[in-house]
């Protein structure tokens, strides 16, 4: 829409107003444009001019139709006459209002300009409609006068009810083209446009009804009563690794479906898809739609107009569905929420447990959080009453929790050169000997995670970040797991020229498997680590080996630790339980602990009794006992009694600064000037500026500054003023992290 077109509407009495579009930039604001009176409204996509360009944006809602706390900058006056018209509202479905609320409430709390937050949700490639694409249905033409060949049954036998293209019909039936058209010449194939339905079924609520234990019944109950009620609640659902929480969910999902409404279940981890889609589909006779990074631009695009719909009922996805355009969700559940994976480090900072809340209470509607090993922010919430608590205390069935055991590498260390005990070792003997699966734990990829020369002790580092590089043995590299730098693995040191005089140092997960694979020549073994599973296909068909018991010994990373359930893996051994206690990070107990219970949970989750043990150099570390008593709540009380006195998180807020520039120099300038101005209030402490422990990152040099109140004390405004008037220079960075849970 011109300005020359705006002036004809005028002159045929037509009004124009003034109307607030919210770009995808990182504009403070909505900008002002002009558009025919009543022809757009908030939510509604349009594409505007901006400079010699053309941008798509979201009418944005006035302030007066915005809580105030969740209001966006205010647009700037601009005298009407200088206004640009709209070029036109895009043919796409409206961004409901308790998304533009969320929008702007996330951008004023993560202290971000809106339009970035407004990216998550309208990325370029939502912006163009789904492909249109013909396909065929039965015609209106009888096939009793035609001569139906065998090829000719097969494609009318493989017709569905939703139309099918001429690629997927001609594979489905096992015919050429040449058949299809045939049969569409003669009338008994009509073509229609095939839309984005066939790619999600409806689910049934009754379905597959399980049969549920009087625990989970009640539990079932409560999280349905919840559903059905409406209104804005939060609940813990917790339960022992095994107890079937994926079930009782489930109920509450089935109470959502049943009301018509669209539910939104986040996963940290896309591996842990694989096999909770299956359990869906078994329990709700379809596929769920499915929202993460791995899906292709046209794939995403379907499934973007399909949520919008309201087509898709039920979408499990990464933490960036809380941006997809529900337009009736009534539910949220968050499975694993202790995971540190739901928060994002990068662009926009914001934790997307937290945020799910946020979204489900702008709804109106219940969330769920789920988990074995809550989170001490969610306990503490539970018990101040914020939260409702759910507990299932059993596992399923005739399952039982495993035995953990201690073994103490000081009193049996393993052979020179060796990272497993003789214990550990028997153990997993004993293990395939009744052929049963076990599992190897070590968090740590690669095959070392240093490498030094014995003759001058030169030790490899990353180039761009201040970290050692990993050495992955099988691929022949040297990687940076910081900034993805990779290099050949030398024959002599870079520093000295010795030859062969390079060794590695630690044991990473390859040189487990190494070690492994001389132990247990004879056994299957399966290696589940990021850098072996690239993708969600490859984690299935890991999944499905082990399930099919086509492996004897898994040997993985983190990601075996997710909610996989494999009922003849009677054995995890985790080769080095202290990992992860070092260093200063505040959570680091409390994360190592949810790990290691997680992962010991993947122990007799059917009727053969399992076993956990952990090898250890610190078996009297408050860890280890919880570990060993499955006392995870006697532990979480520790942790609370040692945070509270100082008020740190939960009982205290927390926001970094992250100060960021070219040279050390600059940075540290840079900090200094930030550090100076610091604010100097009650209750208020600024620790910093100090080199963060990843001092380099991606060529950058990094300081860092920690803000510290009390619980009742908001940060942002103490932020906005203290960085009120701050220069900074093409080549200096400041990034703000709001409850940050990494000091890395």
């Amino acid at each position: 829409m011109t300005q020359e077109s705006l002036e004809k509407r005028r002159e045929k009495g037509e009004r124009a107003e003034r109307i607030a579009v919210l770009l995808p930039l990182p504009f403070p604001t909505a900008l002002d444009y002009l558009a025919p009176e009543g022809a757009v409204s908030p939510g509604d996509l349009v594409q505007v001019p901006l400079g010699k360009r053309q941008e798509t944006g979201c009418v944005w809602d006035r302030e007066s139709d915005v809580p105030a706390d969740f209001a966006p900058v205010p647009a700037r006056e601009v005298a009407r006459t200088r206004l640009k018209p709209i070029s036109g509202k895009l043919d796409m479905p409206a961004l409901p209002g308790d998304l533009r609320r969320f929008i702007a409430w996330l951008a004023a709390y993560t202290l971000t300009p809106p339009g970035l937050v407004l990216a998550m949700a309208i990325r370029a490639r939502h912006t163009k409609p789904p492909r249109v694409v013909h396909g065929w249905v039965r015609g209106t033409e009888a096939t009793e006068g035609l001569r139906m060949t065998e090829a000719r049954q097969r494609v009318m036998a493989a017709l569905g009810p939703h139309p099918a293209t001429t690629a997927s019909l001609a594979e489905r039936a096992g015919v050429s083209d040449a058949v299809i058209r045939g049969l569409a010449a003669a009338g008994a194939l009509r073509e229609e446009v095939v839309t984005c339905d066939p790619l999600f079924g409806t689910p049934d609520p009754d379905f597959d009804r399980p049969r549920l234990s009087p625990e989970q019944g009640e539990a079932a109950h409560e999280l349905s009563s919840a559903v059905r009620e409406g209104g804005f609640a939060t609940i813990l659902l917790e339960g022992v690794t095994g107890s079937g929480k994926t079930e009782v969910y489930f109920e509450a999902v089935a109470q959502c479906l049943a009301q018509g409404r669209q539910c939104l279940v986040l996963l940290p981890e896309i591996a842990l898809s694989t096999q909770w889609t299956d359990r869906f589909a078994r329990r709700f006779g379809v596929q769920p739609a499915l929202w993460h990074s791995e899906l292709g631009g046209r794939k995403k695009r379907e499934t973007w107009y399909a949520i919008a719909a309201g087509r898709a009922q039920v979408v499990v996805g990464a933490r960036s569905a809380l941006f997809l355009p529900f337009p009736a969700l009534g539910l949220v559940i968050v499975d694993e929420e202790h995971e540190s994976a739901f928060k994002q480090e990068e662009g926009v900072t914001y934790h997307g447990r937290d945020m799910a809340i946020v979204r489900a209470r702008l709804a109106g509607i219940p969330v769920i959080l789920v988990s074995a090993t809550p989170s001490l922010e969610t306990l503490t919430n539970v018990e101040a009453g914020r939260y409702r608590h759910v507990v299932l205390h059993g596992r399923h069935g005739a399952a039982t929790l495993p035995r953990v055991a201690l073994i103490d590498m000081r009193k049996a260390p393993p052979e020179r050169g060796q990272f497993l005990s003789p214990a550990l070792l028997g153990a997993m003997r004993e293990t395939l000997a009744r052929q049963d699966q076990a599992m190897l734990f070590l968090n740590r990829r690669g095959y070392a995670p240093l490498t030094l020369c014995r003759s001058c002790g030169h030790r490899m580092e990353c180039p761009n970040c201040s970290a050692w590089l990993v050495e992955h043995r099988a691929r022949q590299i040297l990687t940076c797991h910081h900034c993805g730098h990779h290099e050949p693995l030398p024959h002599s040191c870079p520093s000295c020229a010795a030859e062969a005089s390079l060794v590695p140092i630690g044991p990473g997960i390859e040189r487990v498997h190494e070690e492994v694979r001389h132990h247990f020549p004879e056994a299957r073994i399966l290696v589940m680590a990021s850098d072996t599973l690239g993708s969600p296909s490859a984690t299935a068909e890991a999944v499905r080996q082990i399930a099919a018991r086509e492996v004897d010994l898994i040997v993985g990373t983190q990601i075996v630790a997710k909610g996989w359930h494999f009922p003849d893996l009677t054995l995890v051994g985790v080769v080095d339980a202290d990992l992860g206690l070092g260093g200063g990070d505040l959570r680091a107990a409390e994360r190592t602990v949810q790990l290691l219970h997680q992962v010991g949970g993947r122990a007799g989750r059917a009727e053969k009794p399992g076993q956990v043990l952990l090898q250890s150099y610190l078996g009297d570390h408050p860890v280890m006992q919880a570990l060993v008593s499955n006392d995870y709540q006697a532990f979480m009380a520790q942790e609370a009694a040692q945070r509270k006195p100082g008020f740190w998180p939960p009982y205290g807020r927390l926001a970094a600064l992250i100060v960021s520039a070219d040279t050390a120099e600059a940075a540290d300038g840079l900090a200094g000037r930030i550090g100076a101005r610091a604010p100097d209030l009650p209750g208020i402490q600024v620790l910093g500026p100090a080199p963060a422990p990843l001092a380099i990152l991606r060529g950058r040099h990094r300081r860092r500054l920690l803000l510290r109140t009390r619980r009742n004390v908001a940060v942002q405004p103490i932020l906005r003023n203290w960085l009120e008037g701050l220069k900074l220079t093409t080549h200096e960075r400041v990034d703000i992290d709001i409850d940050p849970i990494s000091f890395l």
